[in-house]
């Protein structure tokens, strides 16, 4: 005879890998890793930066 099965815990875990298999599906179409929004925000910050260094006082 088999061990016993919790069918509420099958069924929660069955939906989790579900979801999480839908969100990897829309982030690989839609989305950025992490590490490419980094480096564009760091990019644009450095960008904002060296554009503030042109200014001049009187303006």
């Amino acid at each position: 005879m088999g061990k016993p099965v919790n069918l509420n815990r099958f069924r929660k875990n069955k939906a989790r890998a579900d979801a999480k298999v839908r969100a990897d599906q829309n982030a690989a179409k839609h989305g950025l890793t992490k590490a490419v929004k980094e480096l564009e925000k760091a990019r644009a910050e450095k960008a904002a930066r060296s554009l503030d260094q042109l200014k001049r006082d009187g303006e």
